[in-house]
């Protein structure tokens, strides 16, 4: 099977540039045979930058990038000149990429906006030139800073989808026909579980021109939260989406337990994620008649809801009207 070209997980070992040492150089002219001293400052050595990207939607570009380095600081010259800077390396990062520390798992930072620059590592400073150290009593020092050292460290990137609507729901929930159907998407459909295996992402018209971005995340199971299946790996892209859109099919067992068992995943995994706003859809509805529709209504927890079905296309104006109408509460 072909190698997805969604990557959303890299480590790589990072290190910035070496500050230029400073110089001990002394001036010497034609009729000066013995002047002071003119040496000048080491340049400072490269950074190592994440910068964000709207066009990246993916770490696919640095999966094979597993070393990064900048360059060093160039040393001080005569006549006070100072030594080259090292050149910045700048990571483009798609939106949403949090880094962190891969020995400590500290958290280093977050890139959200397009454009954003974040410094990751520091390139050292340049060493001080012996011209900064002459004194009354020292007229002729023959010393000079060496430049600091660069910074080392073993990064991981992960990427967290933007999303407005990020629907939830187990496998075969017609999650992946309900982004079909309402934006250009085409993600792999099929009647079996686990057909999604990487999230995607549509943008979905509403009126007057709006729209909104919502992202298909792989079906979790009961026990995600805990490392079973493979829930776990795309639990963090919902982090990052406003609106939950929860999608339990029409021929489920029991609807409010479906609920309870996805609320309860999320709730394992991050108890914030029950703070955003929540909206219910009961799918493949077009084997529905009239009193059963009114019956599984009946059963529907105390939120926003909606029985709809992307086959016959039923209830999608509805539904994009509540999702509309929790993004702007």
């Amino acid at each position: 099977m072909a190698e997805s070209n969604f990557v959303d997980y890299v480590k790589i070992y990072c290190r910035s540039g070496n500050g230029g040492p400073g110089s001990t150089h002394f001036h010497r002219g034609r009729y000066i045979p013995k002047g002071g001293p003119d040496g000048g400052d080491g340049g400072r050595g490269g950074h190592i930058i994440l910068r964000g990207n709207r066009n990246y939607w993916t770490l696919i570009h640095l999966r094979y990038q597993r070393h990064i380095f900048a360059e060093h600081g160039e040393p001080g010259g005569k006549s006070r000149s100072t030594g080259r800077s090292g050149k910045d390396t700048i990571i483009e990062v798609p939106l949403g990429t949090v880094a962190y520390d891969a020995d400590s798992e500290e958290f280093l930072c977050e890139v959200n906006e397009d454009g954003e620059e974040i410094v990751l590592l520091k390139g050292g400073r340049g060493g001080l030139g012996n011209w900064n150290f002459r004194t009354a009593v020292n007229q002729a020092p023959r010393y000079a800073q060496p430049g600091e050292p660069m910074e080392e460290r073993t990064v991981i990137l992960e990427l967290k989808l933007l999303a407005d609507v990020g629907l939830v729901g187990f496998p075969n929930a017609g999650k992946s026909t309900l982004l079909s159907v309402l934006s250009a998407a085409k993600p792999k459909i099929a009647d079996y579980p686990f057909t999604t295996l990487e999230p995607n992402l549509g943008i979905v018209s509403y009126r007057d021109g709006f729209s909104f971005v919502m992202a298909d995340i792989p079906g979790i199971i009961e026990g995600a939260s805990e490392g079973k299946g493979i829930g776990l790996r795309f639990l963090r892209h919902i982090e990052r989406n406003s609106v939950l859109l929860f999608m339990i099919p029409c021929d489920s067992k029991n609807i409010i337990e479906e609920y309870t068992i996805l609320l309860n995943e999320l709730k394992q995994y991050n108890p914030e994620l029950l703070d955003k706003a929540r909206v219910l859809a009961i799918t493949k509805a077009d084997m529905l008649d009239a009193e059963l529709r009114a019956a599984i209504r009946k059963e529907l927890p105390e939120i926003p809801s909606v029985i709809i079905s992307s086959i016959d296309q039923t209830g999608l104006t509805e539904l994009k009207d509540l999702l509309w109408s929790a993004l702007n509460q």
